[in-house]
């Protein structure tokens, strides 16, 4: 199993999960991302291109399938505007030990945030706004699973 989706509507957590354990292996490990409505933030708007976003993402996800014995992949990243308390990214393994399916789960979620192209604006009460820039630490840990 190979999901990638891109999408505006939400997702359920849960529903995704039940796919990766209907494929019968000994572990599943996975991450949700959920928008902080910390500092006055009202909202996170997301953008992507499309014909960029959705290759890096399956690149990204065919690289972990080769580095683990996966049986499944589930990755769902929203874009729009979400506020806070909104979900924003899903990452799901499954594999046949805890230990392959905790490590690709990480990997994907590391390489995700430092790598896929999205950018995101913050939304706050005052009626500010800025684009988020990349973060160094999100980098490292990314550079932290290179062979």
């Amino acid at each position: 199993m190979r999901r990638i989706s891109i999408q505006t509507e939400d997702f359920d957590a849960a529903i995704e999960l039940a796919a990766l354990e209907a494929l019968g292996g000994g572990g599943v490990a996975s991450f949700t991302g959920i928008v902080r409505g910390e500092g006055g933030l009202t909202a996170l708007e997301l953008e992507h291109y499309p014909a960029m976003t959705l290759p890096q993402a399956e690149r990204i996800v065919d690289e972990a399938m080769s580095r683990w014995p996966l049986l499944g992949v589930s990755v769902v990243h929203r874009v729009g505007r979400l506020e806070p308390g909104a979900r924003i990214v899903f990452v799901g393994t499954a594999s046949r030990h805890r230990t392959a399916a905790l490590e690709s789960c990480a990997y994907l979620i590391d390489w995700l945030k430092s790598h896929a192209p999205f950018w995101k604006k913050e939304h706050f009460t005052d009626g500010a706004a800025r684009w988020v820039e990349a973060r160094a630490e999100d980098e490292e840990k990314a550079r932290g699973w290179t062979r």
